[in-house]
């Protein structure tokens, strides 16, 4: 595969790209043929999804552990069915009820993770940090599902793949990313992804929900910033809507939430007025909020295109970072 391809006719013999990072952290630093490579490996294994016999024993004998310390069900319960369908051995892992609820410290788990021989940890955390520390840990793989504020690689990844569904060249596309910035581990992984494949992104939201300075994030590529919606929308091709996340802001940063619909809600008359307007959202939506109703269920609304493109994206990161290749 060309590294400047991603269209979905990309085979995995195509793609002799090797990723250059044992553990899949963040995006930031991930480069544009790597990006494509693994996009390309999600296009394999999600033909893989569409057969029969949704299985294959690619990942037999390798055992992950999904070290869950956040309430999860999207993510965790698509890790477990990417590693399902690898024919992985899972272990499942919650805070709640483990030795963690009794003051066990994740040094402490991680040192007991790595005497039962774990090959490969999925983690989510709310610390920002804790998946990097967890390598300095164990020998296995580590595999961020979220950390606190700071990233959340694979949804960046799923994103992107559901986004060259539509647009096959990433390069020049105008997205852009709108709600709550600040306390967005998705706007993170999207900035560091969308930016290395060519994007121009734009952010938006209330000045309360957007740190400044954070176009500097990205040493190079088209990031702007606007909190105005109509500004963010007119020439765009996809609008990526984000969780206001209640439970991250401490203290109230806007209003009301019927004022932050009226002002950064995408809603019908904003699809009638940009007809090729694509939108995504990682979820859960709060309806009339983020999204109105009418347009979580709309055509070019791809939610669920999203959901079902995030099993096969961990499917693909769990297959290279295990030291899978195209001719495995």
């Amino acid at each position: 595969m060309s590294s400047e391809s991603t269209q979905g006719t990309t085979t995995l013999q195509d793609a002799p790209v090797i990723l250059g990072h044992r553990h899949l952290l963040g995006l930031r630093g991930w480069s544009r043929p790597e990006i494509a490579h693994v996009l390309a490996t999600a296009r394999e294994f999600r033909d893989v999804l569409s057969r029969p016999i949704r299985r294959v024993p690619t990942l037999r004998g390798v055992t992950v552990v999904n070290l869950f310390f956040e309430a999860s069900t999207r993510t965790r319960i698509s890790f477990e069915l990417a590693e399902k369908r690898l024919s992985a051995d899972t272990v499942n892992f919650t805070a709640s009820g483990s030795s963690v609820s009794k003051g066990e410290t994740l040094k402490d788990t991680a040192r007991n993770i790595e005497a039962m021989k774990i090959d490969v940890v999925v983690i989510r955390h709310a610390s920002p940090g804790a998946p990097h520390f967890l390598t300095r840990c164990v020998d296995a793989v580590v595999i961020n599902a979220g950390d606190g504020a700071h990233e959340h690689p694979t949804q960046g990844l799923l994103d992107l793949l559901t986004i060259t569904d539509h647009f096959p060249e990433v390069r020049g596309r105008r997205i852009s990313i709108i709600g709550d910035i600040t306390h967005s581990r998705v706007a993170r992984s999207n900035l560091y992804g969308l930016t290395a494949m060519g994007a121009e992104v734009t952010l938006c939201g209330p000045p309360t929900l957007i740190p400044p300075g954070i176009e500097g994030l990205v040493e190079s590529g088209s990031v702007r910033v606007t909190h105005r919606l109509d500004e963010a929308l007119d020439g765009c091709d996809v609008a990526m809507a984000l969780r206001i996340q209640l439970e991250r802001l401490g203290r109230q940063l806007f209003p009301s939430l019927r004022e932050y619909h009226e002002r950064f809600g995408i809603r019908m008359e904003h699809l009638e007025r940009y007809k090729d307007l694509l939108v995504m959202h990682p979820g859960p939506v709060n309806r009339g909020v983020e999204l109105a109703g009418d347009v979580v269920d709309h055509e070019r609304a791809v939610i669920l295109d999203q959901v079902t493109n995030g099993v096969a994206v961990r499917m693909a990161v769990l297959f290279l970072l295990s030291g899978g290749t195209a001719e495995a």
